[in-house]
């Protein structure tokens, strides 16, 4: 593998760096355990990608940078409003895409059409489908959902509120393993890997990758490529980066993996959290290898009604990033509005429409 930015890279395994992949983690696996549980894909197989290309991404840029679930994929299987196997055609879609984008240079271009108002529109989307299951999922156990609430706000006046949802994801691992017992290593199954055969090809897909695709392009590359600049003086194109997302992606989503991102969310949690090098990515890939060999028995225990408290929870801070930074509230609400009621597809391409509509008016 060639490593273009050897000469700029330094690499530490220093407290900092450990506590640095713990603020990445946060965000990955509450998402992450929720689809294992509620869909076909094996969570020790996820992990297995996730560790593999933080290592991989890690070494090449040569800086803590994020590899985490796409969040509109997310919301839309664990909601069931596509299936598996329109997952894996929707992730390689997604892939060959931004391939395309990134070796012809195109962001730029994409950018000017998809602009931060219909990110955000889309963002707020994703939030409302998301709040939407996880309420459901909550009303299955009531009194164990007043306890979450009551370690949220115990976190929340520590003064750690944006570590609520890595809370009650350790509370449920707790109940999980109290009900399991010590889990014993176990090799994840083969099987697992191959999800191929599952392919589904349908017009929910095409409107899956739409809703995808406004917020990779405006979260994953152009403010990633922002925030490696801005905190580690890295000089990473936004091209570049859909070029490592398209590559992963199409290398790893047929055999297993959930669609995965460079979201500028969890460069942001490592650099909150001490991380500096290109260490926390490899701590931080060695740890979801371990987890993903001690984590099979746990997944089938796991509270739904605390899944359903961390989506909320998930919702509630990715929908009040969509609303809060942006200056056109009335657009960006009628857009979420109209992906949860109707699709996030249709609101992203009429939202893309209205735009420019407005940009020529």
């Amino acid at each position: 593998m060639s490593l273009p930015f050897r000469g700029q890279t330094t690499v530490s395994l220093s407290w900092n760096e450990l506590t640095g992949a713990v603020g990445d983690s946060a965000t990955v696996l509450p998402v992450v355990v929720a689809v294992a549980v509620l869909t076909e894909l094996s969570l020790p197989v996820m992990l297995v990608w996730f560790g593999v290309f933080q290592v991989v991404w890690g070494l090449y840029y040569g800086v803590p940078i994020s590899v985490e679930p796409m969040k509109a994929f997310a919301a839309l299987v664990i909601a069931g409003a596509i299936s598996t196997g329109e997952l894996v055609v929707a992730g390689l879609l997604l892939a060959v895409v931004l391939l395309a984008l990134g070796t012809t240079r195109s962001l730029g271009t994409v950018n000017r059409y998809v602009d931060d108002t219909v990110v955000r529109g889309v963002q707020l989307g994703v939030a409302l489908v998301l709040l939407e299951t996880g309420v459901g999922l909550g009303l299955s156990d009531p009194l164990l959902v007043a306890v979450a609430v009551g370690v949220v706000a115990a976190i929340a006046l520590l003064g750690y509120s944006g570590q609520s949802a890595f809370a009650v994801f350790v509370l449920g691992a707790g109940l999980a393993l109290a009900e399991t017992g010590v889990p014993t290593p176990a090799v994840p199954a083969v099987d697992a890997m191959f999800m191929l055969p599952t392919m589904t090809l349908s017009v929910r897909t095409a409107e899956a990758v739409l809703a995808q695709i406004a917020v990779t392009v405006g979260n994953a590359a152009l403010a990633t490529s922002v925030l490696l600049a801005d905190y580690f003086d890295r000089e990473v194109s936004a091209d570049q980066l859909s070029n490592s997302m398209g590559l992963m992606n199409l290398v790893a989503v047929p055999f297993g993996a959930f669609p995965m991102c460079h979201g500028s969310g969890g460069v942001a949690g490592k650099y909150a959290f001490g991380a500096r090098t290109s260490g926390a990515n490899l701590i931080l890939g060695a740890g979801y290898v371990l987890t993903a060999f001690l984590a099979v028995g746990v997944v089938a225990a796991y509270p739904t009604a605390l899944l359903g408290v961390i989506l909320v929870l998930i919702a509630l801070q990715l929908g009040w990033t969509g609303v809060s930074r942006t200056d056109d509230l009335v657009v960006v609400a009628a857009i979420g509005v109209l992906g949860v009621l109707v699709n996030l597809g249709l609101a992203f391409v009429l939202g893309v429409l209205l735009q420019q509509l407005r940009a020529r008016l």
